[in-house]
């Protein structure tokens, strides 16, 4: 996130380091309990700044969560390429796949771009360089090859059923519940 602002190479006052900082505290914080629906005066209002302080770091609402996500995206997908050199191609994707649910259950925001609600976080990171769909789709690929997860399943059919673990956890609010729904999806993409 460095020193600068937006695009400027100018280095950003004291002052301004700590407004962003801020901005950016609060925002993971509301993103994460509240979802990407709040609006950015209230974000400003709950980090003592005014919107212009907010727009000058963040131009859009999505700038600002962007900046927030990618950090998160970024610890995912290394973790994600980690897995793609594991021995059990089938084990390397169950734990892709309940490290993203967890993920989801844990930061509403997050969900919601994962879900594409309000954000396209799958493009954002992939500006980033940050492959979230190709090494998920990499290590189901080889966890289909292993005979680990069945072959009539796609990317779009494993982010669907992550989805709703994420939504189910979230309704029950339960760690308990989300390894449940985590085991029986597991189980559903194994080959019969």
């Amino acid at each position: 996130m460095g020193d600068s602002d937006g695009g400027s190479a100018r280095p950003l006052r004291a002052d301004a380091r700590r407004n962003r900082a801020r901005v950016l505290e609060v925002a993971v914080e509301i993103f994460a309990v509240e979802g990407l629906s709040v609006p950015v005066h209230e974000i400003a209002r709950r980090a003592g700044v005014g919107t212009g302080t907010v727009s000058r770091h963040f131009p859009t609402k999505e700038s600002l969560f962007e900046a927030i996500v990618l950090d998160r995206v970024e610890r995912i997908v290394g973790r994600a390429r980690e897995l793609t050199t594991a021995q059990d191609p089938g084990a390397a994707f169950f734990e892709l796949f309940a490290m993203l649910v967890e993920a989801g259950a844990t930061d509403r925001g997050l969900a919601e771009g994962f879900a594409g609600v309000g954000f396209d976080m799958d493009a954002a990171a992939l500006r980033a360089g940050y492959d979230v769909v190709g090494v998920m789709r990499e290590l189901l690929v080889r966890a289909q090859r292993a005979g680990a997860v069945r072959a009539d399943l796609d990317v779009a059919d494993v982010k669907a059923l992550m989805m709703g673990c994420v939504v189910r956890e979230r309704d029950a609010m339960d760690v308990e519940v989300r390894n449940r729904m985590i085991a029986i999806v597991c189980q559903g993409f194994r080959p019969a």
